[in-house]
């Protein structure tokens, strides 16, 4: 008899935990999901580029964004950054493997384009290190940014060819002005 109450004890306490975790879960939730809002209406005041919507589905997507506090935050928004620009870099590096019959203007482009997001990533993973340590880094954004910004500017000298890495380069300068709203000092 004295073991089914242990049981019995241990199953209240078990549901009774459970219970209390699913009710802070979704206040983390509620709570994250304001300071998204809150962050990208903010940023989107301070950078001119940055669109609300990007801002806040970007940081949604992000892993653990839902219960993330502001530097945790601001660290997803940064590996995100890193993650795209990474795949750039890997898909620029796909478009020059198959380089035979590329507009030559075009190759010398994407090979630029490389060379731009090659020194830029490594100096957003400065940065990254910098924003975990003491919440600075904003100089690995801003590599990057320029990376993504001359690249779709080396792009436009085509004129009538659709550029291959627009919407990624865009995506790049966007998610840099997410990344300098966490890394700026106010």
């Amino acid at each position: 008899m004295r073991v089914s109450i242990v049981f019995f004890l241990l199953i209240i306490q078990l549901f009774l935990f459970l219970s209390f975790n699913e009710g802070r879960s979704s206040r983390n939730s509620c709570c994250s999901r304001n300071l998204i809002e809150e962050v990208c209406k903010n940023f989107t005041q301070r950078v001119a580029h940055l669109r609300y919507k990007f801002c806040i589905d970007s940081l949604e997507a992000g892993p653990g964004s839902r219960c993330a506090n502001r530097h945790e935050l601001g660290l997803i928004a940064l590996n995100l950054l890193l993650n795209n620009a990474t795949d750039t870099q890997c898909y620029i590096k796909q478009l020059l493997g198959k380089s035979k019959g590329l507009n030559p203007i075009i190759q010398s482009n994407l090979e630029t384009c490389l060379e731009l997001y090659l020194s830029g990533i490594i100096d957003l993973k400065v940065g990254i290190s910098a924003y975990e340590s003491s919440g600075g880094g904003i100089f690995g954004v801003s590599a990057i940014s320029w990376s993504g910004t001359r690249c779709k500017d080396g792009m436009k000298v085509n004129k009538g060819a659709v550029p291959p890495l627009k919407k990624r380069n865009n995506d790049i300068i966007h998610l840099s002005g997410i990344g300098f709203g966490f890394t700026s000092n106010e």
